[in-house]
Order: structure tokens, then C-alpha cells, then sequence
């Protein structure tokens, strides 16, 4: 197996690729060792320097201290990666998740919903990372940011520039989007 790796927009996270399915159960974040119990995981969060795991349907970012080289941490989670599918294992996560029950939403929130999966998401994924819905009130749209996302600095940039101009040309009911 040969897991490669991409760099992202931020300096302290990079991109893993296993060429293997990672979560069957959506966008998931991990930043303490001890709100997981997945062997991979752990493992990658105890390496000196890592801050934070996230794992997407096909590729897992990882985030580092800035007083780390990526030299240091690199080669350690191809590795871990390498004989965590090695053994056998299909996913890093494989829960079947439910998704959430859009019918509490308002139709705006249906609207901003799909055009975060369909027109954001893919271009942040790209990037190592997730975008995730969380409230629209009073015409600002709150998103959470995740994995090489979350620390960005040009995170902001993208929002302003990116996730709000498409929200508000699309939708005149929108005219702030911010990060929670």
C-alpha cells in the first residue's frame, strides 16, 4: 500500500491519502486521545507534536504544533497508517451514522445546507478539511470549520471571500457567514 500525501493551505496540517476508504461515517475530528477508542487514531494523536486527527471518506488530515517539522511526524503515521490497513481493516471508522432530520430546518437552512455539501464541501475536502452548518439567524449563516480548516490562516480569507460571496449570491437572505 502506498499512502501519499498532499499539503493544504495550512502550514501545520497535511493530507493523507490511503487509496482505501477512511470513514463511512461522515467528516469526523479527534483532538483528544481519550474521546476515541480507535487504535489508529490514538496511536496518531500520541505522536509529540500532533494537535489534532480528522477523517473524511477518503483521506485523513493531520495537524501539528508549529514548533514541529513535518519531517519528525511524516514518515511515523505512513507507518501507523500502512499497518493499520494492513491488517486487514476496510475503515479507519465504520459506523453507520443516521443522518440528521432536515425536517426541523427552515427552508433558507435546507437551502444553505445544499449549497455547502454541493458547491463548499468538495472544494474544502480538496483541501484537507470540512465545513459543517451549524445556525442561520438574523442573515448570518454560522459554519464550523474542521480539520486543516480549523488554525487556517487564510481560513478567514476563504470564508469572506469563498463561502460568503457564493451564500449571498445565491441566497439575498444571507449577508454574514462566520466560523464557530
Amino acid at each position: 500500500m502506498f499512502v501519499q500525501t498532499e499539503i493544504t493551505p495550512n502550514p501545520n496540517a497535511l493530507k493523507f491519502i490511503p487509496g482505501k476508504a477512511v470513514s463511512n461515517s461522515g467528516s469526523l475530528e479527534f483532538t483528544k486521545k481519550e474521546d476515541i477508542n480507535n487504535e489508529l487514531v490514538r496511536n496518531l494523536l500520541s505522536i509529540n507534536g500532533v494537535t489534532g486527527i480528522f477523517l473524511g471518506a477518503d483521506f485523513l488530515s493531520i495537524n501539528k504544533n508549529e514548533n514541529i517539522n513535518w519531517e519528525d511526524i511524516k514518515h511515523i503515521a505512513i507507518s501507523l497508517i500502512n499497518d493499520f490497513y494492513s491488517s486487514g481493516r476496510e475503515f479507519v471508522i465504520d459506523n453507520k451514522i443516521e443522518k440528521k432530520n432536515a425536517s426541523n430546518l427552515i427552508e433558507i437552512e435546507k437551502k444553505i445546507i445544499k449549497l455547502l455539501e454541493t458547491k463548499i464541501r468538495p472544494a474544502v475536502a480538496r483541501d484537507g478539511g470540512d465545513i459543517k452548518f451549524k445556525e442561520f439567524k438574523n442573515g448570518v449563516v454560522k459554519v464550523e470549520l474542521q480539520g486543516s480548516c480549523s488554525g487556517c490562516p487564510s481560513s478567514t480569507m476563504t470564508l469572506k471571500q469563498g463561502v460568503q460571496n457564493l451564500l449571498c449570491h445565491y441566497l439575498p437572505e444571507v449577508k454574514e457567514v462566520i466560523a464557530v
